[in-house]
């Protein structure tokens, strides 16, 4: 295939890791084998041959840079393997190459997935432990500042066919992050969530838009989605970075999911969107797609034809949209575009008290069978995004508090959380006391009735 094709229009960094030690089971739709065929058809097609395309292998993520997004309980080390470690390496490897000029585009080729992985991790949710791109993004804010002293204005736009709740979560209050998640319809899907009133926390209102898509959904109804509502509101938006989560269990021959998308349709979609960074999410059709689809994704964002792609099972009727989807489909992204411009004057959920929006949450961690309780809170600050604080407990840790001091907390909500903490670990009524302060890039844990700080660039 190179022979007939030009050097690469955009330099392209492909990191690749298939985490040949991890799987959830010898026969999970989470193993080894998913990213090997991808391997062997990249290798085939000669797409290293190609100039301005280069393969990378990734390094091991610190585990500073997992506890500077994540509260893992009962600690980080029980929660994140070597495998996690080196998935979140080739994510930071891919962004690094993106912000020091290496390559015009990079892409992450790696698992364990990480998308649903939320703020507090006591285990594996939807086949995620550690959330990758969170991991990148916040890495590459403390490396890469802007010259004006804000961080990095960052646009994730999710478009694997599970709603991204745990980036969601993450990034929930965040005024500087965009997420836009486009998947299966919630109330036909794990993990039940992403609907358009899910909108932000009361620091970041209509930072937080789903485009819930109705199953059958093909390469006409995305790319439509794609023109009509996802790239004005990147324009509006202006980010510094656009960052594709790039899951690919939207494809036709999913066996997880509902949907029609084809290779050539990621390729296209991936070309509108031109991210700078992509990270592979889900896609559980070993075979049938994701070597089809990774090819064609990294072909686009270098710039290069696709047209030569030849997937099998693929006909016109696979991917065939019914006019009732397209229809709805319109009408939908009318509503996105018409929430982001107006979004609601507070959060849909939750409620005011005692200075803080504060919002319960039931959480099940399908794969290892976990119940946990979260009361999340944000203190509505009129200086800074919020102090925020968590109580959480699981049927493997008990209770503990998690305090969140934001990159632009005002001097009052540093110095609430540190308080905070350290009343907590003086009172000794929880198993775990964490206080992430972020305007100092570090971590204070509770110890013995005391407070130890950690800076997280040394961890």
């Amino acid at each position: 295939m190179h022979e007939s094709l030009p050097r690469a229009a955009h330099g392209l960094g492909v990191v690749f890791f298939p985490a040949f030690d991890w799987a959830i089971t010898p026969t999970h739709p989470e193993r080894e084998e998913r990213l090997l065929y991808t391997q062997d058809q990249l290798l085939e097609e000669g797409l290293f041959d190609i100039p301005g395309i280069t393969e990378y292998r990734p390094e091991l993520a610190a585990w500073g840079d997992i506890e500077r997004v994540h509260f893992c309980l009962p600690d980080v080390r029980r929660v994140c393997t070597a495998s996690h470690l080196a998935s979140a390496g080739g994510a930071l490897r891919a962004g690094r190459l993106v912000m020091e000029g290496r390559e015009a585009r990079a892409f992450a080729l790696v698992r364990p997935p990480g998308h649903h992985a939320m703020r507090v991790t006591h285990g594996n949710r939807g086949f995620c432990n550690v959330n990758m791109e969170a991991v990148m993004i916040e890495h590459l804010r403390v490396r890469f500042p802007r010259p004006d002293g804000r961080p990095l204005r960052v646009a994730i736009v999710d478009t694997d066919c599970h709603h991204g709740d745990g980036t969601q979560d993450i990034y929930w209050n965040d005024p500087d992050t965009l997420f836009i998640s486009l998947h299966q319809d919630g109330r036909t899907l794990y993990p039940g969530t992403g609907f358009l009133y899910e909108s932000g926390g009361p620091a970041a209102l209509g930072r937080t838009i789903n485009i819930p898509l109705p199953p059958e959904t093909s390469d006409e109804g995305y790319l439509y989605v794609m023109d009509n509502a996802v790239l004005p509101l990147l324009a509006d938006f202006r980010p510094d970075l656009i960052i594709n989560s790039a899951g690919q269990d939207n494809h036709f021959t999913d066996p997880l999911a509902n949907m029609r998308l084809s290779a050539r349709g990621y390729a296209e979609l991936n070309r509108r969107l031109a991210p700078h960074i992509a990270v592979l999410e889900g896609g559980y059709a070993i075979r049938g797609a994701l070597p089809y689809v990774n090819l064609a994704i990294c072909l686009a964002l270098a710039g290069l034809p696709t047209d030569d792609i030849r997937e099998p099972d693929w006909t016109p009727e696979a991917t065939r949209q019914r006019r009732e989807v397209s229809d709805y489909i319109r009408r939908l992204c009318d509503e996105v575009v018409a929430l982001y411009r107006r979004p609601p004057a507070r959060p849909t959920d939750g409620r005011e008290e005692d200075g803080f929006w504060v919002r319960h949450k039931d959480i099940f961690y399908d794969t290892d069978m976990l119940r946990e309780e979260q009361e999340e809170g944000y203190r509505l600050c009129p200086d800074c995004s919020g102090l925020g604080r968590i109580e959480t407990r699981s049927n493997r840790v008990e209770r503990s508090l998690c305090l969140h001091i934001p990159r632009d907390a005002c001097p009052t909500c540093r110095a609430l959380g540190r308080d905070a903490a350290a009343a907590a670990s003086r009172a000794g009524r929880y198993a775990h006391v964490l206080c992430l302060d972020r305007t100092e890039d570090c971590l204070y844990v509770g110890c013995k009735k005391s407070l130890q700080k950690r800076m997280l660039v040394e961890i």
